[in-house]
């Protein structure tokens, strides 16, 4: 029993009935939208107006550019927080790391409303925003994992795609929260009273939100995977060196497939914003409502693919989302730089549908890699890499190749640059969805298909 478990292949007992599960999709889908709010808030600040509250004396480019770069810093920082917390998901269980991740974000949060700005305090005031943004990151760097883990290893086998997939209704949710925050603010001061501190509100709001998260997360019940690890004794002593003596392939293929998530999501929420207001003239409002309805359709696509992907599989469903991402790059451009309301909706509705199909199956997916001792570290560590590797990068880059070039065709090249190196390593890995998840073994996850 010991060598079995050794190789992962623990069996749990019995899945939670449909009521129980239920109520485990409910707290992840609240818990992690509480964070997402949390965390594109920032962005959606950033976007519209940091630069001229915190970087006031420096030319608008680069301005814009240092506020993003702020923005990428919880990206270096979540993957640091996907091996903190993911050492001790892994060694004392899925939920405690979920209330300390929410307590961290709420926290992080309410402070960013409250710091003073560069006319304030000076130099003092982007430094302790980097700060805070920092703790940030680390917080839902622990977050997204663990609320993936308590859907997908409760989730029967023919659903765990659906399952996951909810949580990953998380990210469009907190977004349009976010966005639907600032349209409310924006539509009721004015904008020197916007940047002077209108932009604070949504920030402070914010914990009411993560009070109902934390209500909820109380009540919830440790995964079967991690409690039969711990009833046998199998818990990895140090989570973070066995997986990558056994999953390192995994876990950098796995950022790597993931990659263009985050590069085409930022492209829609921040870059995308960020390019409509400043080069083609759009109202702030304007494109907040874009990125909202966007992420609407969002809420009614992740789900639906998330359930195609236990029909047919993780890989062909995401492998249409990346190949549709990369197609759409050039039209998403076209479409906005018509100048029409319409035309800007239509590009936005589009690529939403095809981040949908790759984003929807993703988590599932990932977490389908990595046996029960390390899936929390693994899990997280890999798709927060993608993040520092798309995500974090994607606004300082579309702004620099946009000021160096002056041409919307060069951001496109990237996003489908992006999706090429996602597209090869999602090829790379095996698709589990017809295996029993605690049955995924340290030498079994990994193989190139023919």
């Amino acid at each position: 029993m010991t060598a079995q478990l050794a190789t992962d292949e623990a069996v749990p007992n019995a899945r939670l009935d449909q009521s129980k599960m239920r109520k485990i999709a409910t707290a992840s889908v609240i818990g992690t939208t509480v964070e997402w709010y949390d965390l594109f808030l920032f962005g959606t600040a950033s976007a519209l107006v940091f630069n001229q509250v915190f970087f006031p004396d420096l030319p608008p480019a680069v301005g814009t550019i240092l506020s993003f770069l702020t923005f990428a810093a919880a990206y270096v920082a979540r993957t640091v927080g996907a091996i903190l917390f993911g050492h001790f998901g892994d060694r004392l269980g899925r939920k405690s790391m979920l209330l300390v991740s929410l307590l961290t974000m709420g926290a992080a949060t309410l402070a960013i409303g409250l710091v003073p700005d560069y006319h304030t305090i000076g130099v003092a005031a982007p430094f302790i925003l980097l700060f805070l943004r920092i703790v940030q990151g680390l917080a839902l760097g622990g977050e997204w994992g663990g609320a993936v883990l308590m859907t997908v290893e409760h989730a029967p086998e023919n659903k765990r795609g659906w399952y996951g997939s909810l949580v990953q209704v998380g990210v469009p949710f907190g977004t349009l929260l976010a966005n639907v925050a600032f349209l409310i603010v924006t539509a009721t001061v004015s904008q020197e009273a916007l940047v002077s501190w209108g932009w604070r509100v949504p920030f402070i709001a914010s914990v009411l939100l993560v009070a109902v998260g934390i209500y909820i997360r109380l009540n919830i019940e440790e995964t079967p995977s991690f409690q039969q690890v711990r009833e046998q004794g199998a818990k990895a002593k140090l989570p973070f060196a066995y997986l990558m003596k056994h999953y390192w392939k995994q876990v950098v293929l796995g950022g790597v497939a993931t990659l263009s998530t985050g590069s085409t999501f930022t492209l829609m929420v921040a870059s995308g914003m960020n390019y409509g207001t400043s080069e083609k003239g759009f109202s702030a409002n304007l494109m907040l409502w874009v990125v909202l309805v966007a992420c609407l359709l969002g809420l009614v696509f992740i789900p639906f693919f998330g359930r195609l992907s236990d029909k047919y599989g993780r890989k062909p469903i995401i492998a249409a989302g990346i190949a549709a991402e990369a197609l759409l790059a050039f039209p998403f451009f076209w479409l906005i730089n018509t100048g029409n309301v319409g035309a800007l909706f239509l590009a936005y509705a589009l690529m939403m549908i095809a981040f949908s199909a790759n984003y929807g199956p993703i988590a599932t997916f990932l977490a389908e890699l990595f046996g029960s001792k390390v899936r929390y570290s693994g899990l997280s560590i890999s798709y927060m890499l993608s993040g520092l590797l798309g995500s974090a990068i994607t606004p300082a880059i579309t702004v620099w190749l946009l000021d160096a070039t002056g041409q919307s065709d060069s951001i496109a090249w990237y996003i489908a640059a992006a999706a090429a190196l996602s597209f090869v390593a999602l090829f790379l890995l095996n698709d589990n969805h017809k295996r029993d998840i605690d049955r995924v073994g340290a030498t079994t996850a990994i193989s190139v298909d023919h």
